[in-house]
């Protein structure tokens, strides 16, 4: 019989040589080579791919696959899907969205995926591709248009103290106030049910045409004309077609059909010595432009450039001449996840998609920065009064395919902004 000799190479490989051949067992797997009188044995190599690799004495250490990873001396980190709450003053920036490749005109997605990288949440080639990290917006917001609570979806490198590093690489009028780990699934844009926004107006506004903008700062508003205004803002309540609240929509777009569920003008206020409203209307979504020619349509009625009557014409087929009110007091207030919320609130893994602990914050933010910024623009701009002089141009009665064609051309002026496609 063959004499048989085990020879025993670490504690996990194992050779054992017979009849001129040598069997070697490293792990799992036998590997059998021939030898022959003085032929050196070859090296063992390592078999099992993929989850085992040599340690530094012959040992086959287990490699982890899923959270870490390692490329040359760049720093992996677990990356998860999650989404961040913005709030930002939209002064001086060209909307919300990005415009890759231009750096003329600076978005807030510029300013946010600056930080990103800086904070080393995202690799440097995923600023050049969004799709990269996954990321998708709410709302895109309008030039000048500004939020208190916007929120972004992406996938990121779970860094330590995330919202403080990225704050310290933003703008003080741009802020992350929260993050939520979210399903790998979510996307912001498809999983938003409602968006919720404010507009803030000088209540001069709503004064008769006649009434002098030089007196801007003196001018109350009356009770009976505050419920006149309400009464109209209600009627835009339901499903209608807003193919006139927009450009470029036919009449027969299923698309400009927009279901509204609040639309209410609160108590004039005093700041800055001047009288002001906070206008709030909610809807599933809203198309560019949309909540602006609202509101100037509505303007337009009170002051009395226009009857009643031409808010239910303009949901019909024909052209309707609507003027759209400056975009300086609009700002996104609240995304609504009511189906995320009822499906995975609950089940233990991941939190709803509210953000209660993050309230006061958010009004800090707002009296800090887009309060002010509305006021102080106002009442030295006096973009409301600009806009209410441009009214008498405006031709309620009749079809306006002209002014209609005009406005298109505005809309190029203000970026890609827009507060639909969310």
């Amino acid at each position: 019989m063959q004499k048989i000799r085990a020879l025993i190479a670490s504690p996990r490989v194992l050779s054992i040589k017979s009849n001129g051949w040598l069997y070697k067992c490293a792990g799992i797997r036998w590997i059998m080579s021939e030898e022959s009188g003085n032929a050196q044995t070859k090296p063992l190599k390592r078999v099992e791919e993929g989850n085992r690799e040599s340690g530094e004495n012959g040992h086959i250490t287990k490699k982890l696959k899923s959270d870490v990873e390692q490329t040359g001396d760049e720093r992996k980190l677990p990356k998860r899907k999650v989404v961040l709450l913005l709030a930002y003053s939209g002064k001086g920036y060209y909307g919300m969205q990005r415009n890759a490749g231009s750096s003329q005109f600076k978005t807030i997605e510029d300013e946010l995926v600056t930080a990103l990288i800086k904070s080393g949440c995202i690799p440097d080639n995923h600023g050049d591709d969004m799709k990269k990290m996954s990321f998708q917006r709410c709302a895109r917001t309008d030039k000048g248009v500004s939020a208190a609570g916007q929120v972004v979806s992406l996938k990121l490198w779970m860094i330590e103290d995330i919202k403080e590093k990225l704050n310290s690489n933003l703008p003080p009028q741009i802020r992350v106030l929260g993050l939520k780990r979210v399903t790998g699934g979510f996307n912001s844009k498809n999983s938003c049910d409602a968006r919720t926004y404010s507009y803030m107006l000088p209540t001069l506004a709503f004064a008769p045409k006649d009434y002098g903008t030089e007196n801007f700062a003196a001018f109350r508003l009356e009770p009976e004309t505050l419920q006149r205004v309400n009464r109209l803002f209600g009627s835009y309540k339901g499903t209608h077609n807003f193919h006139n609240f927009t450009s470029q929509k036919a009449a027969r777009d299923p698309s400009a059909r927009r279901y509204i569920t609040e639309m209410t003008c609160g108590e004039p206020f005093v700041r800055g010595g001047a009288e002001f409203a906070e206008i709030t209307v909610r809807g599933q979504s809203f198309m560019m432009h949309q909540i602006r020619k609202m509101i100037g349509l509505v303007i337009a009625v009170v002051k009395g450039y226009s009857g009643d009557e031409v808010l239910k014409r303009s949901w019909g087929e024909e052209k309707v001449d609507v003027p759209k009110a400056p975009g300086l007091g609009l700002v996104l207030e609240k995304v609504h996840f009511d189906r995320y919320n009822k499906r995975f609130g609950g089940d233990g893994l991941h939190e709803c998609l509210e953000w209660t602990e993050e309230e006061q914050a958010i009004l800090a933010f707002k009296e800090e920065h887009i309060y002010p910024s509305i006021v102080e623009t106002e009442c030295q701009e006096g973009s409301m009064a600009s806009w209410m002089a441009t009214l008498p141009i405006h031709d309620f009665e009749a079809t306006a395919k002209g002014a209609q064609d005009k406005d298109r051309g505005q809309d190029d002026d203000e970026g890609n902004g827009s507060d639909s496609a969310l």
